[in-house]
């Protein structure tokens, strides 16, 4: 199985580090999907999207191409996990209310990925995909660092998909009756081990790495933490939603 394998290496730090959801797009899943039966999401990772739905849903199933991101994901007597490709689940037609993506959907095959959400989703079951942009702080000083550590120290690494993510997946089209999601706004405190954690599992920093044979958060880390301190700080990630229903 073939696919764009950036976090294999890294499945424990991303399980660790990578940000949680808000609920409230969860439970507007569940309140626009057509029932709370099955629902799949693709992409899965470690399990950020799977657990909540598998709140709101009676059955969840949680799919990736990375056998060692789902080795990090935990167990749930509600959700099944397995080893499948996006573009080719192996799950039943017709049998889910919702398919959900999370952080992922601009690394599929798209034309092909199109054909199995029609083949999987129930009549008028929902799809719905959201990824979140470069973060901001509560300081602006903090924000303009952040920003020049991913345009200008890593902005070259990063890979040519993730320009759907800092576009807002704009020139996605999906085939889908459109539907309208809520703002939702996706933030978090955490502490600067926490924020530098998650910079190590960016695509961008693990292409500079393996170039490079140095680790770009090191130099960058240790400004952070002067102006930082060692409380939690509140972050905030532009979140895009886009969201269709079959006919």
């Amino acid at each position: 199985m073939t696919f764009p394998d950036h976090f294999s290496s890294i499945a424990a730090s991303y399980a660790r580090y990578r940000p949680t959801y808000p609920a409230a797009l969860f439970d507007w899943i569940a309140t626009t999907a057509p029932s709370r039966g099955n629902a799949w999401d693709c992409a899965c990772g470690s399990g950020q999207a799977t657990l909540p739905l598998a709140e709101r849903f009676e059955q969840v199933t949680g799919t990736d191409a990375s056998a060692e991101q789902l080795r990090e994901a935990p167990k749930n007597p509600r959700i099944t996990w397995r080893v499948a490709a996006a573009e080719s689940s192996g799950l039943a037609d017709h049998a889910f209310d919702a398919v959900t993506v999370a952080q992922a959907l601009h690394w599929f095959d798209l034309p092909r990925f199109w054909i199995e959400v029609r083949r999987v989703l129930a009549p008028r079951g929902i799809f719905v995909a959201w990824s979140y942009g470069l973060a901001t702080l509560d300081d602006p000083a903090t924000s303009d660092q952040l920003r020049h550590f991913h345009d200008d120290v890593v902005g070259e690494y990063w890979p040519k998909e993730r320009g759907h993510v800092d576009q807002g997946y704009r020139r996605i089209a999906l085939p889908f009756d459109p539907i309208e999601p809520p703002p939702i706004d996706m933030s978090a405190e955490w502490t600067v081990d926490q924020f530098l954690g998650y910079l190590r599992t960016w695509s961008a920093v693990r292409r500079y790495i393996e170039v490079n044979r140095a680790d770009p958060v090191e130099n960058f880390g240790a400004r952070l933490r002067r102006d930082w301190g060692a409380v939690p700080r509140t972050i905030h990630w532009p979140l895009t939603i886009v969201a269709g229903r079959v006919g």
